[in-house]
């Protein structure tokens, strides 16, 4: 009966919806749970403890939707909250920092790796200290991007002012010479083309958002959870914290897919009405 439940999966906002889509691509069959905490977005400006009790909650209304896993689809609560998410509850939890060392340390050819994420990833070295714990040898060069999340919010996804940023941050990571770079926040693969273009083709882009899914296929077929035998597509229930609509012309955007329509959850009293309503 478990490998029949959906995957549950949270983000502090939009972001999130890149795991998901690469987790239909890597999973097409799995009915996914979505949740948006787009009421409280950004996450990475906030402190450790505030982000871990989002988290817990976030964890908690999925769990209430009945999942058997849950995917954190936001490299800030994976570098604050994954080891209080792991003890406090029972299903497999699931972060995006692991599967993204992993896949940079796989790709790097000179072991100069550079990593953007938000002001409290970067602030955590989760993914420097993962990098140097299976690699001494090194190079680790991370610069926190605040202003990228509010960017990819607005959907200024081409936009000169997104370049300009991009320019600020990438250039000192460039003259390093990283021959990679981690896109240490889900946000940032809808930037990808833009960040390819400033990093220029000699820099390997990992793209934590695709790293994340695979690892989730393998870790759920290690635990025999995966969906057997079914034959449909796998459907797609998001729930937000805030401003439906404008969720559900993103989604469509982004994904590629039709979703269920969105609905909105008050976290706090863990009540929710339809988008509708």
């Amino acid at each position: 009966m478990m490998r029949e439940l959906p995957i549950g999966v949270f983000d502090s906002g939009i972001g999130g919806l890149t795991v998901v889509r690469q987790l239909r691509k890597a999973l097409p069959s799995e009915d996914i749970v979505y949740l948006g905490d787009t009421a409280r977005v950004p996450y990475g400006t906030k402190s450790p403890s505030t982000v871990v009790r989002f988290a817990c909650e976030d964890t908690q209304f999925l769990l209430q939707q009945n999942v058997k896993a849950v995917v954190v689809a936001c490299n800030t609560c994976s570098a604050w909250a994954l080891p209080m998410l792991e003890k406090k509850f029972s299903v497999p939890v699931f972060g995006v920092i692991l599967p993204g060392v992993r896949a940079a340390l796989e790709r790097t050819r000179n072991r100069r790796i550079g990593i953007i994420g938000t002001s409290a990833t970067i602030r955590s070295k989760a993914y420097s200290n993962g990098i140097l714990a299976r690699c001494d040898t090194a190079k680790v060069f991370a610069r926190p991007c605040p202003l990228l999340v509010p960017l990819v919010e607005e959907g200024w996804i081409r936009h000169r002012v997104t370049n300009t940023v991009l320019q600020e941050y990438l250039q000192p990571l460039v003259r390093h010479r990283i021959d990679t770079l981690i896109l240490g926040c889900t946000h940032y693969p809808l930037i990808k083309g833009a960040i390819r273009q400033v990093a220029g083709p000699g820099v390997v882009l990992i793209d934590s958002a695709e790293s994340c899914a695979l690892y989730v296929r393998e870790r759920l077929e290690q635990m025999k959870l995966v969906a057997l035998n079914r034959r449909r597509a796998g459907t797609i229930q998001p729930f937000v914290t805030d401003e439906t609509d404008r969720f559900a012309e993103i989604a469509a955007k982004f994904l590629g897919t039709a979703t269920e329509p969105p609905w909105r959850v008050d976290l706090t009293a863990m009540t929710y009405m339809s988008a509708h309503k």
